[in-house]
């Protein structure tokens, strides 16, 4: 699956949004939550977790074509979350969601290869090869440098193609502090963008896309704008918009004038919806969360 895929699944469904799956504590429902507390620990909240998403994940299957789980979560529990995080991904892939992984494990080259292969090829520990962390994509941190990207380049191009998203200007209130910082004649997070450009060594899809996208805050439409308006082929993953609090119609500039090239991807405003919606189960409320962003999604941007 590739970014060609994920295109398809958003202009069949009308719908450019990722939902993160990101569970903590304080998202897991009551209804949920009680099996935790009658047995503390990290194997009864890893349970919590897993049966949270996979229902979610049945929930949302017509309403959005892709999830993004945030391995952080999953990996704070120890080995029994990284047995969730295996369960969780294995759910979404059979329930036929393109699957993007969140992971910055990716700093020198051996250590990026080990990730590549573990959720990409499968590496080979005897007995055959084997897929723990099966997805479509992988977030990364690309200001590590080259080191930590061209590992998985080759499974751009495999018979089964993969891509990636590589940070370049991300939506936490701080990344002014490096990200917009003058380098040369540009600034840093252009510096970054063009670093992608150059990885995706001007592949590109039926759609125009590089296999190689972008995470493009929704901070600042001005930004949001300049490089969309600069970087025509490159697929943005827009985050910022939902808990973080970002208008919508921010988002709306990463869009080209077909209403591709980009997904709004939204976590705690879905998955933890039922917080905020009275008398309303949790899978309930997720879909009335991504319908509602849908609505206000669609005053700016048109799918063609």
């Amino acid at each position: 699956m590739s970014i060609d895929a994920l295109q398809s699944k958003i202009r069949r469904l009308k719908t450019p949004i990722i939902v993160g799956l990101d569970p903590t504590p304080e998202l897991i429902p009551p209804e949920l939550r009680s099996a935790w507390e009658n047995r503390p620990g990290p194997e009864a909240l890893a349970e919590c977790y897993t049966r949270f998403c996979e229902t979610l994940l049945e929930a949302l299957k017509d309403a959005v074509p892709a999830v993004k789980l945030q391995s952080a979560c999953f990996s704070a529990l120890g080995w029994q979350g990284v047995k969730a995080l295996q369960e969780v991904l294995a759910c979404a892939k059979g329930l036929g969601y393109y699957v993007l992984l969140e992971t910055m494990r990716s700093d020198v080259g051996h250590i990026a290869e080990l990730t590549a292969n573990s959720v990409f090829g499968g590496p080979d520990w005897g007995g055959g090869r084997q897929l723990p962390y099966p997805c479509d994509g992988l977030v990364l941190n690309g200001y590590l440098g080259s080191d930590g990207i061209r590992p998985f380049q080759p499974w751009l191009t495999a018979q089964e193609p993969k891509n990636l998203f590589v940070v370049v200007k991300s939506s936490n209130p701080s990344s002014s502090e490096l990200q917009d910082l003058i380098s040369g004649d540009r600034v840093v997070h252009r510096a970054m963008a063009d670093l992608v450009l150059r990885w995706n060594r001007e592949r590109r899809g039926k759609f125009g896309y590089g296999e190689i996208g972008a995470v493009v805050g929704a901070q600042s439409p001005s930004i949001v704008q300049e490089l969309r308006k600069h970087y025509d082929s490159l697929f943005f993953l827009v985050p910022g918009c939902g808990a973080q609090g970002c208008p919508v119609k921010y988002a709306a500039y990463a869009f080209d004038r077909m209403g591709h090239g980009a997904a709004l991807c939204v976590s705690r405003s879905v998955i933890g919806a039922w917080r905020e919606q009275a008398d309303a189960d949790y899978p309930q409320a997720a879909l009335k969360a991504v319908e509602k962003l849908k609505n206000q999604l669609a005053a700016h941007v048109t799918v063609l």
